[in-house]
C-alpha cells in the first residue's frame, strides 16, 4: 500500500480524473472506485477526501448537489463548466510527470547519466 506522504500529490488529480470521467459521483463512491482501481494499494479516506473536494468548490472546479436517496442526503460532486478546462490541465500535467518519473525508476538510470 501506497504511503500517506507519496499520495498526498497524487489525490487532487485523481480526483479529477474520476470526476471528468464519470461526471458525478458521491464521496463513498469515489473512495471505493480508487480502492478497486488501484486493486486496494491506495484507500482514499474521508478526511483526505472531503478537504480536497471542498478546496476544488472553494476554487469552481466542482459543483455539489444534494439528492435524497433511503431517506438520507447524498451529495454529489461534479465538475463544473469552468472547471472542466482545470481539470484536464491537472490531468495532462499529472500525465507528464508520471512520464518523467518513469525516467528516474529505469535500471541503470544513474550510471547511463553519469557515464554517458
Amino acid at each position: 500500500m501506497a504511503s500517506n506522504d507519496l499520495l498526498k500529490g497524487m489525490l487532487k488529480p485523481i480526483i479529477l480524473k474520476l470526476l471528468f470521467e464519470n461526471k458525478r459521483m458521491y464521496g463513498y463512491e469515489i473512495t471505493q472506485m480508487v480502492k478497486e482501481i488501484s486493486e486496494g494499494e491506495i484507500e482514499l479516506t474521508f478526511g483526505a477526501l472531503y478537504p480536497i473536494l471542498h478546496k476544488l468548490e472553494l476554487e469552481g472546479i466542482v459543483k455539489t448537489e444534494s439528492e435524497i436517496i433511503n431517506n438520507r442526503n447524498r451529495i454529489y460532486y461534479s465538475i463544473t463548466q469552468k472547471g472542466n478546462s482545470k481539470a484536464k490541465e491537472k490531468i495532462a500535467e499529472f500525465e507528464d510527470m508520471l512520464k518523467t518519473l518513469k525516467i528516474f525508476f529505469k535500471p541503470n538510470f544513474g550510471l547511463k547519466y553519469v557515464f554517458g
